[in-house]
């Protein structure tokens, strides 16, 4: 007998699909050069998981972004696509400023900060015309990037989320660093201190409104004023 396909899509082996985690934790890159690579993404202050040889001539090496779920694998026999061809890899960050001058620190190579004019001026290369110089206005969430290269032409793309839109954060509230909470707990502060102007006196409450504040800005509702 024909089952529903909202019945096909809700129920897999007697499981709810929309309830069994499916995490993205590995992608992987191809590169001409396992060891330069390495090199490079020691250089960038990534931690190495795996270095992994085996007797067929294969080998596996693992990064990991710091305060990332998800790693990148490279190596040899792992892939047959092109080496530079991985486009559009998102790093994530608070504040993209300290995240660029970070990497320049390191000695990377990074595009000036920009926000787009256009949906696509995020993928153009470095000095497209879609690039405007500079941080979004009032650094608008999701709005500002800055890119770089890996050594075989593999694109990484700084993003500036403050905020999370409504649905993208689900469950508890986690910060990915020590710096990640410090950031949520300064804009916390900051609105706040509006908060207190706006009602005309202290808020002893404090501990209780940045708590709301933080979890509700991770989840992308309404923020408390």
């Amino acid at each position: 007998m024909a089952t529903s396909s909202a019945t096909n899509n809700e129920t897999v082996g007697g499981a709810s699909a929309a309830k069994v985690d499916m995490k993205l934790e590995v992608i992987v890159i191809p590169v001409a050069d396992v060891g330069r690579s390495k090199a490079f993404y020691t250089k960038l202050g990534w931690r190495l998981d795996a270095d992994f040889p085996f007797d067929n001539g294969s080998r596996i090496v693992q990064f990991t972004p710091p305060g990332s779920g998800c790693s990148v694998q490279f190596g040899t026999k792992i892939t047959s696509v092109i080496p530079g061809s991985a486009q559009g890899l998102y790093l994530i960050v608070s504040d993209i400023e300290a995240a660029r001058d970070e990497l320049v620190a390191r000695g990377v190579k990074v595009s000036d900060v920009f926000h787009a004019a256009t949906p696509d001026a995020r993928f153009q290369p470095d000095g497209g015309s879609g690039r405007l110089s500079g941080p979004a206005p009032e650094h608008g969430s999701y709005l500002s990037f800055a890119s770089f290269s890996d050594p075989d032409g593999n694109g990484w793309l700084l993003q500036e989320v403050t905020m999370r839109l409504p649905g993208r954060v689900a469950g508890n509230t986690t910060y990915a660093s020590a710096s990640d909470l410090s950031s949520a707990l300064q804009r916390a502060a900051a609105a706040h201190g509006k908060h207190e102007e706006r009602i005309g006196r202290a808020d002893p409450n404090w501990p209780d409104w940045y708590s709301e504040y933080m979890v509700r800005e991770q989840s992308g509702e309404e923020l408390p004023r």
